[in-house]
Formats: structure tokens, C-alpha cells, sequence
């Protein structure tokens, strides 16, 4: 690989303050789309400087901002997670939190103990990683960006300390499916899903996913918590029921979050 050519100093420094101002911007938009405030930005300008995000030339060093290390206890075990604003998939949103809450409180009705689960969208992999100290053998999934934080976060926090070794593998919603993931061999008791509906053009691909790990005749229960921001949220819940049985299990008013149980229809 051929030696990136040395630039001055004070080219450097006027590019590295330029892309500070960038990524400062998108920490600022992205912890407002955790604290559930949309609409103090723009949504077409802030996906411009997310973009921006890609346009480094190779002699810039990469200015990489953490949110800190998350910590939760869980199934009687304290939980670390490393969060970063680089993506969505790296940060924890309140539906995986509201998830993991409720399948702590409910054991009795939802046993995952020596359950197959698979989640999609995993992010940081916390739901998976509650799920795993719950008893079960995990398949987390995301995006192939996001595996190796995935990853991490996963065997930091379950190693030594659950029943099975979670598994991570990619799996891009709508691509694939039948060829990566052909039913039956590859067949799960619980479906995980948590804060995946947000302003994105993949809400078909989503669909398409989740009908195809619980279809008719698999017995797959599926979970999805999410967190209500947009209008697109509510047309896709309107979708989802559509495609399956449905029961609200909770709805949590002040964070915003529904949480639904679902079968494939016969």
C-alpha cells in the first residue's frame, strides 16, 4: 500500500477542525434521537452530515467519538457495553432496554431457558447478551459493519457467565434469506427484535425478515419492542399486524415503547 503523502501542519489542523465540527454535529443529533427529539433537527440535513462522516481523504486520522461505556445489571450480572456514534447499530436504544426489562420480569412466560433465539438488528448485542444469561443459545445479527463491536460486547459480557456461546453472523434484511438461513435448518423458538423501525427505506426488507424466520408452521414466537418517534413507525405496526397475530404485551407511556408478541398466521 503506497505511503500517504505528508501534508503541513497547518492544512492538518484546518481539516481536523473541520471534521471535529462535523462529528460534533452528528454526536449532537444522534444523543437527541436517543433522548426521543426528532424534531429539534432536520432529519434530510442531518443524514447530510452522517454522509459527511465518509468523505475523510486517507492521510486523516479518524476522529472517534465514544459515548462511554453503558453499564446495566441484568440477570444478575452487571453489563458493560461499548457504545460509539459512528452508526446506529453502535448505539443502545430504548427498546432493546425496555426488552431486556421485560424478559427479565416475565421468565415465567417467556422461559428462554435452552431456547433457540436469533435477533435481528442486534446493535451492541445487549438484548442478545440478557437473553444468552437467561439461558438461551443466541444468534445475533446485524450488518457486517457492525459485527465486530457486536462481537465484543458479546463475549465480554456472557463469557463464563452463560449456558451456550452466543453466535454473530451478518444477515441484511431481505437479502439472501433462503440461501444464508433455509428454513428448517435454521429454526428459532424466539425471534428478537428491538427499536429496528426508525427513518429508514428498509421497512419492507424488515418485514420480509421477520416473515421468514416465523412462518406458518414454524412455532416461532416473535418479540418487537419499539420506541414510537416517527409516523412511519405507527404504518409499519399497522403492516406488522397485518402479517401476523398480535398482542400488545406492555406499552411503557413515558418512554414511548410498545412491546409485541407475535405468530405466523396459519
Amino acid at each position: 500500500m503506497e505511503k500517504p503523502s505528508k501534508v503541513s501542519q497547518p492544512v492538518q489542523e484546518q481539516n481536523l477542525g473541520k471534521q471535529k465540527e462535523e462529528n460534533d454535529k452528528v454526536q449532537d443529533w444522534t444523543l437527541q434521537m436517543k433522548q426521543g427529539c426528532p424534531e429539534e433537527a432536520s432529519m434530510d440535513q442531518n443524514l447530510m452530515e452522517v454522509e459527511a462522516l465518509d468523505r475523510r481523504n486517507i492521510w486523516e486520522p479518524s476522529v472517534y467519538y465514544a459515548l462511554g461505556k453503558e453499564t446495566f445489571h441484568f440477570a444478575g450480572h452487571d453489563i458493560s457495553i461499548r457504545e460509539s456514534i459512528d452508526m446506529y447499530g453502535a448505539l443502545i436504544w430504548p427498546g432493546a432496554v425496555a426488552l431486556c426489562q421485560f424478559l427479565e420480569n416475565n421468565q415465567q412466560q417467556l422461559d428462554l431457558m435452552d431456547k433457540a433465539v436469533l435477533e435481528i438488528g442486534a446493535g451492541t448485542g445487549l438484548l442478545s447478551i440478557v437473553a444468552s444469561l437467561l439461558g438461551a443459545w443466541v444468534t445475533a445479527t446485524d450488518l457486517p459493519e457492525i459485527l465486530s463491536n457486536l462481537t465484543f460486547n458479546l463475549l465480554r459480557n456472557t463469557k463464563g457467565r452463560s449456558r451456550y456461546t452466543p453466535q454473530v453472523t451478518a444477515l441484511t434484511w431481505g437479502q439472501n434469506l433462503e440461501r444464508d438461513f433455509p428454513y428448517p435448518s435454521y429454526h428459532y423458538d424466539y425471534m428478537l427484535a428491538a427499536d429496528v423501525v426508525y427513518h429508514h427505506n428498509c421497512h419492507e426488507e424488515l418485514l420480509e425478515t421477520m416473515r421468514h424466520f416465523c412462518r406458518p408452521g414454524s412455532r416461532t414466537t416473535l418479540l418487537w419492542a419499539n420506541k414510537i418517534r416517527f409516523q412511519s413507525d405507527l404504518m409499519f405496526a399497522e403492516s406488522f399486524k397485518r402479517s401476523f397475530n398480535t398482542t400488545l404485551l406492555t406499552e411503557l407511556p413515558q418512554q414511548e415503547v410498545r412491546i409485541y408478541k407475535a405468530t405466523a398466521k396459519e
